[in-house]
């Protein structure tokens, strides 16, 4: 089955707005074995929209149309379908309903407007949204079923795996069940994992197993796809590969699926009943940041301190353990976690770099680590960040912190 996936909007058109909502339902139809064919952008234009939606109907099976469904005289997604499709709108009474009363839960009046969400091409199939005022809905343009989400990104995401993909499935007479096994790590690039992964039965781009990367530094994403008759052939299939990737990656696994490096940091200090404080030096707080969100952090993160002033003797491993022992006293913390990044002189450039030296101190004493990173100042932020946040991940649970990673030099 062909789908296409057409996204509308100035926004998204002229570059203003990201369009991340198109990478993410390209991604998840192709977890599931559903062929992306064709990716359109059309901006708030009704003759633009109406002739999409039209050349779209005539080359695709299905059509997965985004944003257009709001209250405003520049959604226009309703009108064309219908126009499209030589219908008239017509008034949804339950969905007006269900707005109405989203409204009143919270105190408020629905402005007027807002009718126009509620207004649907006659015979349309409903399609539910549970956390939004933007209705959902199909209709048949030419050859294509067309199925409308909106452009906010979290009611696009859960409309699309609860109300459109399994419709899609349905309608390509797509069986069985699928699953889709990630592995995040953080230390080797794209061709390093390949070669480790190599040679594991069933396991390749185009075998039983479907293997694939996706490089988004500083992490890779090593994915396994598999299609099963059922939730027990899927496991069977997947459990002993997915062992032997897992066995092979090592070390340089810092979390799966959903998890983060972050998060797995937070769990493991739960868990161990400690507490943390951190120094960060250029990385901006940027650690801070990832751990301070987190479920848990308002009893575990005890202080976190920020500054670009470096020890006399630069970021040298001896500095970061000093710095590290220091806060821990200070702050009472269980761990203290101390990043120093001393830059290169001179201009930012591909070949620009930085000296890093993370220092980390418990009740059992101190732990260092010292690498050269080239690159930008915004790759040695990132990369300082996620060395950082590693090191202390290996450090809690037992493994060395000092294994050479990919993008160190000498």
């Amino acid at each position: 089955m062909r789908v296409e996936i057409l996204c509308t909007g100035d926004e998204i058109l002229t570059g203003k707005t990201i369009n991340t909502n198109y990478s993410h339902i390209a991604r998840r139809l192709g977890e599931v074995g559903l062929d992306v064919v064709w990716g359109t952008v059309v901006g708030d234009d009704r003759d633009s929209l109406l002739a999409a939606f039209r050349l779209a109907g005539g080359r695709a099976d299905a059509v997965i149309v985004n944003g257009g469904l709001g209250p405003t005289v520049d959604d226009l997604s309703q009108e064309v379908a219908a126009e499209a499709c030589g219908v008239p709108l017509v008034l949804s009474e339950y969905w007006l309903q269900r707005m109405t009363e989203s409204y009143a839960r919270r105190g408020r009046v629905m402005p007027a407007n807002n009718k126009k969400q509620a207004m649907l091409p006659e015979g349309a199939e409903f399609i539910d949204n549970p956390i939004g005022t933007a209705c959902g809905f199909a209709v048949t343009i030419g050859k294509a079923r067309f199925l409308f989400t909106p452009g906010v990104p979290r009611e696009m995401r859960r409309m699309l795996d609860e109300q459109v993909i399994p419709r899609l499935l349905a309608l390509g007479g797509i069986t069985g069940v699928s699953r889709l096994k990630r592995f995040h790590s953080f230390g080797i690039g794209e061709s390093r994992a390949d070669e480790m992964l190599a040679g594991i039965p069933g396991l390749a781009i185009d075998g039983e197993i479907k293997l694939g990367f996706q490089a988004h530094f500083p992490q890779l994403e090593t994915k396994l796809a598999v299609r099963g008759a059922d939730e027990a052939d899927l496991v069977a299939r997947l459990a002993p590969v997915e062992a032997e990737v897992r066995r092979r990656l090592g070390n340089f696994v810092v979390a799966e699926d959903e998890q983060t490096l972050e998060g797995e940091v937070m769990h493991k200090l739960l868990a161990l009943g400690q507490t943390l404080a951190v120094a960060e030096t250029f990385t901006g707080g940027n650690i801070a940041a990832r751990l301070a969100p987190l479920a848990g952090a308002e009893t575990v993160f005890k202080r976190g301190v920020v500054t670009r002033t470096l020890p006399t003797e630069g970021a040298s491993a001896q500095a970061a353990i000093e710095a590290a022992a220091a806060l821990r006293r200070e702050s009472r913390a269980s761990q203290a976690l101390a990043v120093l990044v001393q830059l290169d002189d001179g201009p930012d450039r591909p070949d620009f770099g930085a000296t890093i030296a993370i220092g980390i101190a418990d009740a059992s004493g101190t732990v260092s680590r010292q690498a050269r990173m080239v690159g930008g100042r915004d790759w040695v932020r990132v990369g300082a960040t996620e060395l950082a946040l590693d090191c202390l991940r290996r450090h809690l649970f037992g493994l060395p912190v000092d294994e050479r990673i990919d993008f160190e030099r000498r």
